[in-house]
């Protein structure tokens, strides 16, 4: 099944992909991406998500994003992005939904926990993660591991930082031996649209978030670029309006802002580059997805103003600083004792080296929630606790 007309001439069509490593017969009611949409959505990955950390560990509120949440709020931006831009929204979705799947539990703390235990190993990059869980990790299918999800959509995980040209992580280095996925070149434009829209979401939802938990006030924010003015002005807008209603109203209008600017901006950058099809995207020396320089400004305040008041607020450092333990530890006892790994776990770790055990160790936590980890934990170090 194709996508129906009009795509732009540089967006990508999935019947001009470069296909799946393993081939496929073609659905006749789904295009490619739409398949490798569903595929991502139905995985175990991305059903932990529910009880994975963004800022805030599941047990902490009911109302703070957690990784799924916070991929659906990118993916519906992608969406719309694409849709205004008339590239392939979804392969937009499709990337969205994937890119966080390779997260740790307890958020970048976790994360940067099992980088530091994995250092003697090669190290642990969440990206690489993911490709690894879209690759090796979901094994729910007869004829191949992972997803087997299209060259364009396993080509946008990879670069969702951009290309890489320098140390290539270890499981993304191994497969492009086999399968080739241009890692020295930009993204498509849907990829790039989609990384874009990860910033967009996180820089509202955590102000909401951290306006929500009280690590910070709105009158903290009066002279944050974008932010001040726009509160200001919805306030003035709506004189007497309740505080939940003003935090609402006006991260909905940040948001529109943002997004507003991303379009006209990468709109202006094709009208420049006139690519005449999704390659040319490729070819460029610079991205076409992007904000305009008095954007790029805001969204930098905007990151610097959460470090400083949420993401170092003393709350979330003693949340991070157990959650680096809990993880530390975990990864200590069970390399060093991996008869304590579950059937399946122990039966991959049986006779493998000490650096290969490390890797099926580091897959095991990654794929962990938060509650799980915490659990876990518990059994293996409280005396009291059921094994």
């Amino acid at each position: 099944m194709s996508e129906p007309a009009p795509l732009a001439a540089y967006a990508c069509r999935s019947e001009n992909s470069r296909g799946r490593r393993h081939v496929e017969p073609e659905s006749a009611t789904r295009t490619p991406f739409q398949r490798d949409r569903d595929r991502i959505i139905h995985s175990t990955a991305f059903r932990r998500l529910q009880y994975k950390t963004q800022v805030f560990v599941y047990h902490e509120g009911d109302h703070y994003r957690t990784r799924l949440t916070h991929s659906l709020e990118v993916a519906q931006i992608a969406r719309s992005v694409s849709r205004a831009l008339r590239l392939n929204d979804d392969l937009a979705e499709a990337l969205a939904l994937a890119h966080d799947l390779g997260h740790t539990p307890f958020g970048h703390a976790g994360g940067e926990a099992l980088d530091e235990a994995m250092r003697p190993y090669g190290g642990f990059e969440h990206n690489d993660q993911t490709f690894r869980v879209l690759t090796k990790l979901e094994r729910h299918y007869a004829e191949f591991d992972g997803l087997n999800l299209t060259w364009d959509t396993l080509e946008g995980v990879v670069k969702h930082n951009g290309p890489l040209r320098g140390a290539v992580p270890h499981t993304i280095a191994a497969y492009v031996r086999d399968h080739d996925l241009a890692l020295a070149t930009y993204p498509s434009a849907e990829a790039q649209v989609a990384a874009l829209s990860d910033d967009i979401a996180y820089n509202n939802h955590d102000i909401d978030d951290g306006l929500r938990a009280g690590l910070f006030t709105i009158k903290d924010l009066a002279q944050v670029p974008l932010a001040g003015p726009v509160f200001r002005d919805t306030a003035s807008r709506y004189p007497g309006i309740e505080d939940a209603r003003l935090i609402h109203e006006a991260i909905r209008r940040m948001i529109d802002l943002m997004v507003s600017d991303l379009i006209a901006e990468t709109s202006r950058r094709l009208e420049a580059a006139k690519p005449k099809r999704a390659d040319d995207i490729r070819g460029l020396a610079a991205p076409v997805a992007a904000f305009s320089d008095t954007m790029k400004s805001h969204d930098k305040a905007l990151k610097a103003f959460l470090f400083d008041h949420m993401y170092r607020h003393f709350r979330v450092n003693r949340m991070a600083s157990k959650a680096r333990r809990v993880v530390s530890e975990l990864f200590a006892l069970l390399l060093d004792e991996p008869d304590c790994l579950p059937c399946e776990w122990r039966h991959q770790a049986a006779s493998q080296s000490t650096e290969m055990r490390a890797r099926i160790v580091a897959d095991y936590i990654a794929g962990m929630t938060d509650r799980y980890a915490l659990d876990e934990h518990r059994r293996l170090f409280d005396p009291d606790a059921t094994p």
